[in-house]
C-alpha cells in the first residue's frame, strides 16, 4: 500500500521502520531537515521536506493517490488540519495523533464531522495498557485480543518454582489448556517444542483460560490479589489518563509531582485524589509518603532513567507491583538484568495500534491477516487469520503438517469456542486462528506450511 506519514518523532520513526519492513511504499513528510535526512538514511523510504499541512507539500508527497495518510506531529491541530486536507485531496484513509483530553473526549463526533478515520492518542492507549496490568497484576505483560479471546501473558519463572525443570510435554500434562507461545531466555527468543526444558528466570509467554493462568502463577509462587491502591510518580498526561480510567472505581490514588504548577493543576482536576509536590526519585520522599503501603507503584515521569530508579526503589521497599514507563525501546534490553516488572512504552503501543489498523485495511485489499499484536519486547508477532476454503493448513492434523521453524499455532477459535490444540486437532474452513511467528512477516495462513 502507498502510505504517507507526516512527522518523524518517536512514533513516526517506529512506524516508518515497521511499515517499510512490510514492503509498503512509505513517503515521509518532515519539516526538520536533520531529522528528515536521518530517517531517510535509516529506512527504505522516500520523503518530502516541508510543512505537512501545505497543499503543495502533500501533492509532492503523492497524498492524492495514497491509500493512507497518518499525521503524527506533536501538534494536535496541525495533525487534524493535515488529515482533513489529505482526505479532500484523495487519500482513502486518514489518521491523526491527538493527545489533548478535550479532543479525545469528542473523538467520535470529530471523526464523523472531520472525516478522519483514526484518532491516535499514545497516552490514552498506554493508560489502557496500564489498566490491564493493574486488573491482572500477576502478569509482567498482558496482550489482549478482540471479542474476549484469551490473552497472552508474561510470566518470569521464579527460582525454586515447581515449573523449573519441566519439559513442555510435562507442562501440557499439568495445564491441559495452556500453550507456551514463546520463551525469552537470557535475551534470546525461542519458539519452543515439546522437549524444551523450562528453567528459572525464563520469561514464558502463555495463553489460555484465565482460571488456568491464575493457577500457573500460583504454582510459580505468585498469589492473586487485587490492586486497591496506586502510587503514581509523575503527573503528566499519561498519569492523568490513568487517573481518569480509575476515577469511578474504589482504587485509592496518590500522585507525587515535582513541578509546582503541574501539581496544583492536577489537584484541581482530580479533587478526590491526593497530590503531593515532591521528588519521586528521592527514597526518603517515597518512604515518608508511604509508597510501601500501596499495592502498585507507577513510574510515569518523562525521563526513562528516573522511572527505572523509582521502580528499583519501590521494589526494594517491598511494593508487589511496579509499572515503568520507558520511551526509548533500546533501553529495555539494557535494563533487562535489573528485573523490572511491567514496562510501558507509549510509542510502541500506539505504533502497534496503527499497524493493526493498517493490517485490517490491507486485509480488505487482499491480505488475510485480520489482526496483529506483538509480544516479547515486540520481537514476536501474534497474528489472527481466518481459515479459507482450500487452505493447505486444513489438509492434515496439526502433528502431520510441516510447519515452518519459529512458527506456532496458539489457539483456534471455532463457533464461539476456543480450542487450545494438540497434534490431533486440525484447522477447519472459517476457523479463526492465532499464529505466533518469529519468522518475519506473514500475510497468508498458507505461508506457515512448508
Amino acid at each position: 500500500m502507498k502510505i504517507v506519514i507526516m512527522g518523524a518523532g518517536k512514533v513516526g520513526k517506529v512506524l516508518c521502520r515497521d511499515l517499510a519492513e512490510e514492503n509498503h511504499e512509505i513517503t515521509l513528510i518532515e519539516k526538520d531537515a536533520k531529522t528528515f535526512q536521518t530517517v531517510l538514511n535509516q529506512y527504505d523510504i522516500t520523503g518530502v521536506l516541508g510543512n505537512g499541512a501545505s497543499y503543495d507539500t502533500q501533492m509532492e508527497a503523492g497524498v492524492n493517490t495514497a491509500d493512507m495518510f497518518i499525521a503524527l506531529t506533536d501538534n494536535d491541530e496541525l495533525n487534524m488540519i493535515a488529515s482533513v486536507l489529505a482526505k479532500k485531496l484523495g487519500a482513502v484513509k486518514t489518521g491523526a495523533r491527538v493527545r489533548n483530553q478535550d479532543y479525545s473526549d469528542l473523538s467520535d463526533l470529530m471523526r464523523t464531522s472531520l472525516d478522519i478515520n483514526l484518532f491516535i492518542n499514545p497516552e490514552l492507549e498506554a493508560a489502557r495498557k496500564c489498566m490491564q496490568l493493574i486488573e491482572f497484576p500477576l502478569a509482567d505483560s498482558f496482550e489482549s485480543f478482540a471479542n474476549n479471546k484469551p490473552p497472552i501473558v508474561e510470566l518470569k519463572v521464579s527460582a525454586g518454582s515447581n515449573l523449573g525443570g519441566k519439559s513442555l510435554i510435562d507442562f501440557r500434562s499439568s495445564y491441559k489448556n495452556l500453550i507456551v507461545c514463546c520463551v525469552m531466555k537470557n535475551g534470546e527468543i525461542i519458539i519452543p517444542k515439546g522437549n524444551f526444558i523450562i528453567e528459572a528466570n525464563d520469561h514464558l509467554f502463555v495463553t489460555g483460560p484465565m482460571s488456568e493462568l491464575v493457577k500457573l502463577y500460583k504454582d510459580n509462587g505468585q498469589q492473586e490479589s487485587k490492586i486497591r491502591s496506586l502510587f503514581i510518580i509523575g503527573g503528566g498526561l499519561l498519569a492523568q489518563y490513568v487517573i481518569k480510567l480509575f476515577e469511578k472505581s474504589n482504587v485509592t490514588i496518590k500522585v507525587l509531582e515535582l513541578n509546582h504548577d503541574k501539581a496544583k493543576l492536577l489537584s484541581r482536576q482530580f479533587p478526590k485524589i491526593e497530590v503531593i509536590e515532591a521528588d519521586g526519585t528521592d527514597i526518603n520522599n517515597l518512604r515518608e509518603q508511604g509508597a510501601a503501603n500501596y499495592d502498585a507503584v507507577l513510574a510515569l515521569t518523562g525521563i526513562d532513567e528516573e522511572n527505572i530508579i523509582i521502580s528499583m526503589i519501590a521494589k526494594s521497599l517491598g511494593v508487589k507491583k511496579t509499572l515503568t514507563k520507558i520511551n526509548r525501546t533500546e533501553v529495555i534490553d539494557i535494563v533487562e538484568p535489573i528485573g523490572l516488572q511491567s514496562v510501558i512504552t507509549p510509542k510502541r503501543i500506539v505504533s502497534d495500534t496503527i499497524l493493526q489498523y493498517v493490517r485490517a485495511f490491507f486485509n480488505s485489499q487482499g491480505s488475510n491477516v485480520e489482526a496483529l499484536y506483538t509480544i516479547a519486547h515486540d520481537q514476536v508477532e501474534a497474528l489472527q487469520f481466518r481459515v479459507k476454503e482450500g487452505s493447505k493448513a486444513t489438509l492434515k492434523p496439526l502433528r502431520e503438517l510441516k510447519i515452518k521453524k519459529d512458527v506456532l499455532i496458539a489457539y483456534i477459535y471455532r463457533k464461539n469456542q476456543t480450542i487450545f490444540p494438540t497434534g490431533n486437532d486440525r484447522l477447519m474452513p472459517h476457523d479463526r486462528v492465532i499464529v505466533i511467528s518469529y519468522n518475519g512477516y506473514l500475510s497468508d495462513l498458507d505461508e506457515i506450511v512448508l
